[in-house]
């Protein structure tokens, strides 16, 4: 497990377009898909990292809590599945299952949305307003498998909080910290150190 943190796109970024199947119906989810949303979270994750594992009973709740809201979630999973087979479309779809995921989990068999977003580990989280420019990228909480803090998701919240009611997210965001994505043989981008 290498100890990776989010490139931290520049706030302000227009947000790349992808057409990637969903894991449980196969239907390609795009961002016109979430056109009527006033927000949209970008949430790059995977079903066998310890730090994914460590906040997928927020990362849950969070779907459910904003499932009414004016906030459209996608959630995409970018690890070479021949090497990581947890993390293969099938066994997304059954961790959707497990998890009671109540938002769009999509498979990049190609890592090239991975790479439009400049994602380099799981979890990372991109906030996008109605422009669809970046408006957050960073951390959920200050929570890790090791430091025994709650996950509360506080600093995703507060972003996509401030969205839905029209104000600024604040410029002081903290990288995510995760597993590297797991990129397949001589496919690792530029910027992923």
């Amino acid at each position: 497990m290498a100890l990776t943190t989010s490139t931290m796109l520049p706030l302000g970024t227009k947000a790349p377009d992808f057409h990637l199947p969903e894991v449980v119906s196969g239907k390609t989810t795009s961002l016109a898909t979430f056109a009527d949303k006033k927000a949209l979270l970008v949430m790059f994750i995977c079903r066998h990292c310890p730090f994914v594992k460590h906040v997928q009973k927020e990362l849950a709740q969070l779907g459910k809590d904003y499932f009414t809201s004016d906030l459209g979630i996608v959630a995409i999973s970018a690890n070479d599945a021949k090497n990581y087979p947890d993390d293969a479309p099938d066994s997304l779809k059954a961790f959707v299952t497990e998890q009671g995921f109540t938002f769009t989990l999509c498979y990049d068999e190609t890592q090239e949305t991975a790479k439009a977003y400049t994602a380099a580990c799981t979890p990372d989280f991109f906030v996008f307003d109605q422009q669809r420019k970046l408006v957050y990228r960073g951390q959920l909480d200050d929570s890790r498998p090791s430091n025994g803090k709650p996950v509360t998701g506080a600093d995703l919240r507060a972003a996509i909080d401030a969205v839905l009611a029209g104000k600024s997210v604040t410029d002081e965001q903290k990288p995510s910290v995760g597993c590297n994505i797991k990129w397949k043989p001589g496919n690792a981008p530029s910027y992923f150190g």
